[in-house]
């Protein structure tokens, strides 16, 4: 094993997220806000509504092509390595990929995504309350 197999190591020791994630679980976070308030604004100042719109659909766009990118890294990593094989099959593994295999069950244990899960959750039943209550109980 010539290259290095782990994507953040220094990060990942402790299974501690790095700053990029950080920023993307942000923008993440403001794109699930502007998207379900769109239907809010519009009703206010259409001109707010198409903003969020666009915040939310942009904020969107890139916090998926993120998460596709690092999914799709640590995928192919895991072929490279025949680590599903390995794993099967019980084969003797490198320092390497024990280190690789930590850092996917750190992705997979990740406080962010159940947080990322519980906010998008939280603002869409607001948001859905918000559009009933414009939509049919303040005409």
């Amino acid at each position: 094993m010539k290259d290095k197999i782990c994507l953040n190591c220094s990060q990942r020791k402790n299974c501690g997220d790095s700053f990029i994630s950080w920023v993307f679980f942000i923008i993440g976070l403001i794109a699930t806000v502007a998207i379900r308030v769109v239907t809010v604004l519009m009703d206010i100042k259409p001109v707010y509504g198409r903003i969020a719109w666009y915040i939310g659909v942009g904020g969107f766009l890139l916090f998926f092509i993120y998460k596709f990118n690092t999914n799709r890294t640590l995928s192919r990593i895991i072929e490279k390595e025949n680590l599903i094989e390995k794993t099967q099959n019980k084969e003797p593994l490198s320092g390497e990929e024990y280190n690789l295999i930590a850092e996917i069950l750190c992705n997979l244990k990740s406080e962010k995504e159940r947080i990322n899960y519980f906010f998008i959750f939280a603002v869409s039943a607001i948001a859905l309350l918000l559009a009933i209550y414009f939509d049919f109980i303040k005409q």
